[in-house]
């Protein structure tokens, strides 16, 4: 019996971020430039396979550094960012420590300080415990900082000192509920500042972007990566919201539902900035074994963002 036909619309720009290599650089160069164990505080980046990737090659994932027993061995601090302490910290134990945090989350972290220092009180929207909010909360004292997670925090969000008010926002956010979160502060307070430049990066928005533009001409929609990444996990809700209700994300643990994509005529596929490649491959592979397969690549636009590893490391 001939296999059932599928068509793949393949989201593009997908995977990978400048960030998420420039991270994953760190650790490979530090394992090349100091030997092994490195440490590595929290996952480097949301994503079981690279984690265990470096691991293989002698990574070790600590969440705290008290947990490092050699405290003469070098660590390495997640893309996502850390708080002041951190570092402090680090240099308390006499460590060496080189940070891979993403500079366009190191940018939202000088700006929440330098407003800070103008006499501004903070906004930041975003995911309560996410390592990235952590992060930026921890660039400033406690109390000159409150986190808004959805709209109805928004709305309800009291605000009775005499400061100026001011918000940054968690880089890897759904573009559109972000829009309507800061709709509503804007209404409720006229005159709060809003960065100069959207704190979203661009690796996000180009990819909510590109499966915006595919979701709804398909039956299904799959978006690879792992559950704790919040940019794979807004990539589902954008499918859904753009139209395609049927939208599941494909983590380390998934079975691929062959039963619902044999009903399925289109299917969509994109993944995670954190998400390699050749775990997009190997989902194709897996469906070319059961079904008749042919693949559009739509790409909205090209990325050419490449950020340098610290000079340390050269």
């Amino acid at each position: 019996m001939k296999n059932k036909e599928i068509k793949i619309l393949l989201s593009a720009p997908r995977g990978f971020c400048a960030g998420v290599e420039r991270a994953i650089e760190i650790v490979e160069k530090a394992i090349q430039k100091y030997g092994v164990p490195v440490y590595v505080r929290h996952e480097i980046v949301h994503n079981k396979f690279v984690v265990d990737d470096l691991k293989k090659k002698g990574a070790i994932f600590v969440e705290e550094l008290e947990e490092i027993k050699d405290k003469t061995r070098p660590v390495i601090f997640s893309a996502h960012g850390v708080p002041k302490k951190v570092p402090s910290e680090a240099e308390s134990y006499k460590m060496t420590y080189v940070d891979a945090t993403c500079p366009l989350v190191s940018k939202v972290h000088r700006e929440a300080e330098n407003l800070h220092k103008s006499g501004y009180h903070l906004i930041l929207i975003g995911h309560q415990n996410h390592p990235e909010v952590v992060g930026t909360m921890g660039q400033l004292p406690v109390g000159s900082i409150d986190l808004i997670q959805d709209e109805d925090e928004a709305k309800k969000y009291k605000y009775k000192e005499k400061k100026k008010l001011a918000f940054v926002t968690q880089t890897t956010l759904s573009v559109d509920d972000t829009k309507n979160i800061i709709t509503i502060l804007k209404d409720r307070f006229p005159g709060i500042r809003e960065p100069h430049k959207e704190d979203i990066c661009y690796a996000t928005t180009n990819r909510q972007m590109a499966v915006k533009n595919i979701a709804k001409n398909c039956d299904m929609f799959f978006v690879i990566g792992s559950r704790n990444s919040s940019n794979s996990v807004r990539l589902v809700e954008v499918a859904k919201k753009s139209g395609c209700n049927n939208a599941h994300l494909i983590h380390s643990q998934s079975e691929i539902p062959y039963h619902l994509i044999e009903k399925s005529k289109t299917i969509g596929i994109s993944s995670g900035a954190s998400a390699p490649e050749i775990l997009v491959e190997n989902f194709i592979d897996n469906l070319k074994k059961k079904f008749t397969v042919s693949i559009d690549e739509v790409e909205i636009i090209k990325e050419n963002v490449v950020f340098k590893v610290p000079k340390k490391l050269n």
